[in-house]
């Protein structure tokens, strides 16, 4: 690979990861306000959970908004990673229409739209950031210039060229996954538990991320129940096998695994990783199978969540089989902690200073 194309690649994972990091807080406040707001509402034959309370439609309404939110401040974030602020412009509007049902066939685009039409933005902004100009027009080019031709460019070509292909590849991608049932949607799970060990909050971990809000914003939510009880099972299985078979572990590792079950609690995975960066070939192994074990559980049991975060603090999102979402994150804890066991030799903890001088002391004063 040139240095070109290598730079360019990098440029791209890091608006990717920009954009993602920008839009989760948006998506966590829509996501948990809604689900929030039908926790009190009837189940209706038909019409499923309906609010009549004022205060919750309120509710209900914010958690809309930011839920709305969630395909323009991606595509906004994914465009200012790469040109800055002039590029945030043309991606929030853009990235409103690939939210916003266009053309003839009143195509919505999302996540997939939001991310090409995030990157076009970006290079476009960029590209014309290069202009030479006079003095006279310096002044209004980050606040006028820029914005309007890179919105008008990327508008138009998305319009004219690109809303067709996306569309069908998104309406192409939402009726395969929303006809996977039984096997076909157990190897999802299994694939989207392995992608959230394999590296703790790392690009794999993010494109499984990115994956399962695509989803979400299509309404479909059982990947991403299954993704979240992955991302909290590494940490926490740690924490487990610490207290389990403490033999297997050092002193100051099993005093770290209380803070791991913390993190894995509130659904961080990267909690996983001082264990891991201290012996990846047995950690590694054991996270990556109990997380697919439980999200593959996840999927066969129908479990859904509404909401961009996981871990037991994020139950009050799971709109579908809330217990079964606790049960597999269980299991797959179990899973993790077992394969830590057989895996992982017991240690020799090295012997303490002071105990060792009493000990040559003693010896001494026998002879």
């Amino acid at each position: 690979m040139s240095e070109k194309a290598k730079a360019i690649k990098d440029d791209l994972v890091k608006a990717f990861s920009t954009g993602v990091s920008y839009m989760m807080p948006v998506v966590v406040v829509g996501g948990i306000c809604l689900a929030l707001s039908l926790i009190g509402g009837e189940p209706v034959a038909g019409k499923g959970m309906v609010v009549t309370n004022p205060f919750l439609l309120n509710l209900g309404a914010i958690g809309s908004a930011g839920l709305g939110m969630m395909i323009p401040v991606l595509a906004a974030y994914i465009s200012y990673s790469i040109a800055g602020k002039p590029g945030l412009t043309p991606g929030l509007i853009t990235g409103f229409m690939a939210s916003t049902p266009l053309g003839a066939d009143h195509v919505v685009t999302g996540f997939l739209g939001a991310m090409l039409l995030g990157i076009l933005s970006g290079y476009v902004a960029k590209w014309i950031k290069t202009w030479k100009v006079g003095k006279a027009l310096m002044p209004v080019m980050p606040i006028m210039i820029i914005p309007i031709v890179s919105s008008v460019i990327v508008g138009m070509l998305y319009l004219y060229v690109l809303i067709g292909p996306i569309g069908f590849a998104m309406k192409w991608l939402v009726s395969m996954l929303s006809n996977m049932q039984g096997s076909s949607g157990v190897v999802l799970g299994l694939i989207l538990g392995a992608m959230a060990a394999f590296d703790m909050g790392g690009p794999v971990n993010k494109t499984a991320t990115a994956f399962t809000l695509a989803l979400m914003a299509e309404g479909i939510y059982g990947p991403n129940g299954a993704y979240r009880i992955a991302c909290a099972i590494p940490p926490l299985g740690i924490a487990l096998s610490t207290f389990i078979s403490q033999r297997k572990w050092a002193e100051d590792e099993r005093r770290m695994g209380t803070s791991a079950a913390f993190m894995g609690l509130i659904g961080i995975t990267e909690g996983a990783i001082p264990f891991a960066v201290k012996n990846l070939k047995t950690v590694l192994p054991s996270i990556i199978i109990g997380s697919a074990v439980g999200a593959g559980l996840a999927m066969v049991h129908g479990v859904e969540s509404m909401v961009p975060h996981g871990g037991l603090i994020a139950i009050a999102g799971v709109n579908k089989a809330p217990m079964w979402y606790v049960i597999d994150m269980l299991i797959g804890v179990i899973v993790t902690a077992i394969c830590l066991h057989i895996l992982r030799p017991n240690i020799s903890e090295p012997v303490k200073k002071e105990s060792a001088k009493k000990t040559i002391t003693s010896d001494m004063n026998k002879v």
